[in-house]
């Protein structure tokens, strides 16, 4: 018996609409990274973008348990001496409200090409509207 691998090619990749409003962080990015990867399909394997696309709308209306909304600081360093900046998850939610979901969801993806191209097929929009309607996309209940 031979090993099934899919090819990208083959996969009938669908569109789904996932509503963020009362949500916690942590518990939506897993079921998205999920999505993302494919692996909730039969046909899943590991080194081939077997997953769906996911349009995330409210994303500005994310919650976060304890008081993580002022602890929890995101790093990122410029580059220069002494260039490493911080900003609090409040402070985040204000300025990027999609830049919250993005991080928690590609920090679960492979640090690689393929976790790359998957991250695109995410699409986070802060409000309830979205432009991918011609996609017809499903609601996925998280």
């Amino acid at each position: 018996m031979k090993t099934f691998m899919a090819k990208e090619s083959e996969v009938n990749k669908k569109w789904y609409v996932v509503d963020a409003k009362d949500k916690i962080l942590g518990r939506l990015a897993t079921r998205i990274a999920t999505r993302l990867r494919g692996k909730h399909k039969p046909i899943f394997t590991p080194h081939a973008d077997t997953g769906d696309f996911i349009v995330v709308v409210n994303a500005e209306k994310v919650s976060l348990t304890g008081n993580k909304w002022d602890k929890k600081i995101y790093y990122h360093h410029t580059g220069y001496t002494g260039g490493l900046k911080q900003i609090s998850a409040k402070k985040l939610l204000e300025k990027r409200p999609e830049d919250i979901i993005r991080f928690a969801v590609r920090r679960m993806l492979p640090k690689n090409s393929l976790g790359r191209r998957q991250l695109k097929k995410l699409k986070i929009y802060a409000g309830p509207d979205h432009p991918h309607e011609a996609q017809q996309p499903e609601i996925l209940e998280i």
